[in-house]
């Protein structure tokens, strides 16, 4: 969206992005590119907004004050500090750590001046838009999916480090609500980031137990995802040892 609004000269005042602190490393070299980019283009930075706290700290150690939280921790017998693993109801990260931030800044920004504020929707995403007078969805309006959308980053030379040949989403690295496979794929390429789930939930099982708050996937830990994707290394390393080679397989043609 950014791309095409600077191409087709349209008016941009500033671009926000809201960091949770667990994006991809090649994510954080995005944003550097495309703050030299609009640095080129229009002379501005990236405002790039950061909560006052880490994840870690909204996961483990956020202290809970509404009495119908404690009361609910208490029957449980779990900690009254910390949100736990994020999930789909309870998505307190996409809150904390972007959205917020976002429209409180948004909100801000309205009592100073007349706005209008772009959002990256795509056109196959359409009904994910709120319909106001400050908001208006460029990809939608011009009806470009995010496919398209992501073919033209690339076409001039954004290619997220290669992270979306790989991933599906490359959303926060830690995302409990991504699929297995997506997983597999993060101890694959990211072996490091894999390292530190890994802790994260152990820390989680600790603090929380196997309640909904320590609980990373229904019926997984990342522990158990861990032994899984190792034996199925060691099955995959064991069907190719007794594999016969080509020459082995002409042999037996003969």
């Amino acid at each position: 969206m950014l791309l095409l609004m600077i191409e087709r000269g349209m008016p941009i005042d500033m671009v926000l992005v809201g960091d949770t602190g667990m994006e991809f490393p090649e994510m954080y070299e995005h944003w550097d590119r495309v703050e030299q980019y609009l640095l080129r283009e229009r002379g501005l930075k990236l405002t790039i907004l950061r909560a006052a706290h880490s994840f870690e700290w909204f996961m483990f150690d956020q202290p809970k004050e509404k009495q119908s939280s404690i009361d609910l921790r208490n029957k449980l017998g779990v900690s009254l500090y910390g949100n736990g693993w994020p999930s789909m109801k309870v998505r307190w990260c996409t809150g904390q750590l972007k959205t917020h931030l976002i429209n409180r800044t948004v909100s801000q920004l309205k009592k100073e001046y007349e706005i209008i504020h772009y959002i990256g929707i795509a056109a196959d995403e359409a009904g994910r838009c709120k319909p106001d007078k400050h908001n208006r969805y460029p990809l939608v309006e011009w009806g470009i999916t995010e496919a398209q959308a992501l073919q033209i980053c690339y076409e001039r030379g954004f290619d997220w480090g290669g992270l979306y040949e790989i991933y599906h989403r490359c959303s926060c690295w830690c995302c409990p609500l991504q699929r297995i496979g997506e997983l597999r794929k993060l101890r694959c390429h990211h072996p490091q980031l894999w390292a530190k789930l890994l802790k994260l939930d152990e820390r989680a099982l600790g603090q929380f137990g196997r309640t909904p708050l320590g609980r990373f996937k229904d019926g997984w830990t990342v522990a158990a995802l861990e032994e899984r994707f190792a034996a199925e290394d060691r099955a995959l390393c064991l069907f190719h040892d007794q594999q016969p080679s080509k020459k082995c397989r002409s042999r037996r043609k003969r």
